[in-house]
């Protein structure tokens, strides 16, 4: 209810005909409660320039846990007058509570219908809930009309009963709430966003926008976040940095590394190269830094002079940089090296990993020999052989007849045991079974080729070519 609905008599609960008898000129707009809640979905995302904990407390508030927060701007008092300002300049009404328990905060800010700020200082939250209604607990309906059948209207009233007489009347809800509100039980917030422990933020009381501006920040933030990382004997394999701006948008570029790093310079210089993504537009008045993930990282281990082989840290120091400048230029995605996977099926042999991924145990079990190009896809080829297990006489790939002088084979591979049962019902059995072949044309090109499926019941065995040696 707005200050100006309220002079005009208007209260909430009235029905519509009575509300517009009272206001002729009353519009009166069907409830969206997806668009309500997106809304404060939005407005929660919005806050965390103060706090990276906050979330929509629907159906019209919005928590935010301000711990270890509130020294930023000048102490809780300060951050609660710069946030109710920046909520007036954008046409929101609010009432600001800051309490040590979220019930607490809960209560003082529903407590009156008037725009205010209250700040309470630690322990005093229940002398502070002694006075206000016992609906300002956050109870049922049915809790509340109960507790009022029984004359009780304040939170003190309640507190003084027997928790063994409200448990066995109304549940275990009051009691919990209570406590919970005082500060006797923990209460749990689904936050959206995982708390983020490793984490440096910086306010600028005049907005900031020019590159050399926001590099010096996010060497700033850098420096903080690695001292921190460094007293846990961590890295982080990725960062995030967050700009707001003072049009209330908010930006961010992300960037990962190979292998765990925590050295100031080499973050913000990755971050750097980001920043032309950033349009800073009328200012940044905030400017977050976030590792994402993180892993041990003990100190490099300093080596005796001619006890140890020379350049092995810098080389592997190297190595990561110059991956982590390609992986944050290209993509990821792009950047990789093949290693050997279990599973003698030849396309599946091999997988992508990370370029600086540990190496696989696996080696193949079979000594043939293994082309040097294989195909993505095995090519159909017409095949002429004197009888089903021998090796072909010559063979049409492509439209070009090759005449076979010399061949080798079969090598049988069949695909593993636990992947029959995925097979499509439309493919034969026999379709999971290979005899590879390795012939060599009159022209002296290699090839590798295989025969699936066999030559019985009016179903001919089908040809491959699979890759070429050389």
């Amino acid at each position: 209810m707005c200050p100006r609905a309220a002079a005009l008599g208007l209260r909430p609960g009235q029905a519509l005909a009575q509300a517009r008898a009272i206001c002729p000129e009353l519009t009166a707009i069907d409830a969206d409660p997806a668009a309500d809640r997106a809304a404060l979905d939005g407005l929660a995302g919005w806050c965390e320039r103060f706090s990276p904990l906050a979330a929509a407390d629907p159906p019209d508030g919005v928590w935010l846990d301000i711990t270890g927060c509130a020294h930023l701007f000048g102490g809780e008092a300060e951050l609660a007058a710069v946030l109710a300002a920046l909520l007036a300049r954008n046409g929101l009404n609010s009432r600001l509570a800051v309490a040590g328990t979220p019930g607490t905060a809960w209560a003082l800010a529903h407590a009156t219908a008037s725009e205010q700020t209250s700040v309470l200082p630690a322990g005093q939250e229940t002398a502070a809930l002694a006075t206000l209604p016992v609906a300002l607990l956050r109870l049922d309906p049915r809790s509340i009309a109960g507790l009022h059948g029984l004359g009780l209207r304040s939170i003190g009233e309640l507190a003084r009963l027997p928790r063994a007489d409200l448990s066995a009347r109304f549940g275990p809800l009051p009691v919990l709430r209570l406590d919970q509100a005082q500060g006797r039980a923990a209460e749990a917030i689904a936050w959206p966003h995982p708390p983020v422990p490793w984490t440096e933020r910086l306010a600028f009381a005049e907005p900031i926008g020019t590159p050399e501006d926001l590099t010096r920040t996010l060497v700033r933030l850098a420096v903080l976040l690695c001292t921190r990382l460094e007293a846990a004997r961590r890295g982080g394999l990725g960062f995030v940095a967050t700009f707001f701006r003072v049009d209330d948008a908010r930006l961010a570029i992300a960037i990962g590394t190979a292998l765990p790093v925590r050295d100031p310079r080499r973050i913000a210089g990755l971050l750097s190269d980001k920043l032309e993504q950033v349009d800073p537009g009328f200012g940044i008045e905030a400017v977050v830094l976030e590792a994402t993930a993180t892993a041990p990282l003990a100190p490099p281990q300093m080596a005796l002079p001619h006890t140890a082989p020379s350049g092995t840290i810098a080389a592997d120091t190297a190595l990561a940089d110059t991956v982590d400048e390609l992986a944050n230029r290209l993509g990821p995605a792009r950047l990789w090296r093949a290693t050997p996977q279990e599973s003698h099926v030849p396309e599946r042999s091999v997988r992508r990993v990370p370029p600086l991924a540990p190496a696989s145990s696996w080696s193949r079990g079979s000594t043939a020999e293994r082309p040097l190009r294989l195909f993505r896809r095995p090519e159909p080829i017409e095949v002429t052989a004197p009888v089903p297990d021998d090796p072909p006489l010559q063979f049409r790939w492509r439209g070009v007849l090759h005449r076979v002088c010399a061949a080798s084979g079969p090598e049988r591979i069949a695909v593993e045991w636990w992947r029959r049962h995925t097979t499509p019902p439309d493919r034969p059995e026999t379709d999971l079974v290979r005899d590879y072949y390795r012939v060599e044309d009159i022209e002296g090109g290699r090839f590798w080729m295989f025969r699936t499926g066999l030559n019985t019941g009016g179903s001919a065995a089908r040809w491959f070519l699979h890759g070429l040696f050389g």
